[in-house]
């Protein structure tokens, strides 16, 4: 497998592409349980694929390489991505999963998307292994999935880079109290903790799908809400947590401040930091996180990397220069 240090990627894999929509590249036909059962009887399905198959209820969506490192980091050894590829298609035939991949005005995507199917679901219930899967699920526009995805690079990059990671939530919801609304978190949740202090990160995805701003601004109002009648231990969060908006590129970074702040979107005793896809592939994440502050000297918002020592990397690095940033205000 690629290391995400030697991937030369100028653009996310999960930003949105022209005309993009989702290919089915899966079994045709009804899934059929007794099929998986009689794999599963033969050997042909065993204890690895069924790590994979609570992996992949787990995240909803996710690619090869996101199991297989996601694999190595649960101790369960692999020779390598082809292993994974090969049993995937075992569960594929099983009718335990489904695959799925991208086409756009661009051309085809070269990852395959994996969910979970009908037989999965009886598979992991034979085990005692819960899932929130149905049939709809599978239904997903491209810009949710790809929301799950850049949200699962997220998390992993978090498990293998940080010194002081703790725990994550895929797909946790919180409240906006004052409509009463529970929405949900399309990045997932990363718990920080060092020598008893903790931080939790909540990523916010956001794609450029058609219509993306007037989306992204309903749910910052949301957002706005829940930190505005926030309690201690709401939505199981001891404080207030971190929230990181996660963008497809530096471009769109600015883009979504921009929105902010035109749009005069207050969040109570939290102020926005932001990333990108990319940046979760750097050898470390000590710069990955962005901050826009305002320069007196430059009369303009800046961006400059966020500070923290939260994210103790192996090696100490230099930051980055500032980068202006023009925006009326």
């Amino acid at each position: 497998m690629i290391n995400d240090k030697e991937v030369k990627a100028t653009k996310s894999p999960f930003a949105m592409r022209p005309n993009e929509e989702k290919v089915y590249d899966g079994k045709t036909g009804y899934s059929n349980v007794n099929q998986a059962v009689f794999m599963v009887d033969m050997g042909y399905v065993n204890e690895l694929h069924f790590e994979m198959l609570e992996l992949i209820s787990k995240f909803e969506f996710i690619t090869s390489r996101q199991i297989y490192q996601l694999l190595q980091m649960k101790g369960i050894e692999i020779k390598d991505q082809n292993k994974v590829n090969a049993r995937l298609e075992n569960l594929i035939k099983a009718r335990a999963i489904a695959k799925y991949y991208f086409k756009s005005d661009e051309g085809n995507g070269i990852y395959r998307i994996y969910c979970l199917d009908k037989a999965g679901k009886y598979l992991l219930n034979s085990r005692e292994i819960r899932t929130d899967w149905v049939p709809t699920n599978n239904t997903k526009p491209v810009h949710l999935i790809k929301k799950r995805l850049a949200g699962n690079q997220a998390i992993i990059a978090y498990m293998m880079k940080t010194k002081y990671f703790k725990n994550y939530v895929v797909e946790p919801v919180l409240m906006a109290k004052r409509q009463n609304i529970r929405f949900k978190v399309s990045g997932g949740v990363i718990n920080l903790e060092k020598e008893g202090k903790t931080v939790d990160l909540v990523f916010e995805a956001v794609r450029r799908e058609p219509g993306w701003e007037e989306k992204f601004i309903t749910k910052m109002q949301l957002y706005s809400e829940f930190y505005e009648y926030y309690n201690m231990r709401d939505s199981g969060f001891d404080q207030p947590p971190q929230l990181v908006l996660l963008g497809e590129d530096d471009t769109h970074l600015v883009e979504i401040f921009k929105l902010i702040v035109k749009n005069k979107i207050n969040l109570r005793d939290c102020k926005p930091i932001y990333t990108t896809d990319l940046r979760q592939l750097d050898e470390t994440l000590e710069k990955s996180l962005i901050t826009f502050n305002y320069s007196e000297e430059k009369a303009k918002y800046v961006m400059e990397i966020y500070e923290t020592d939260m994210l103790v990397p192996p090696d100490d690095t230099e930051p980055d220069e500032d980068i202006d940033v023009d925006i009326d205000t």
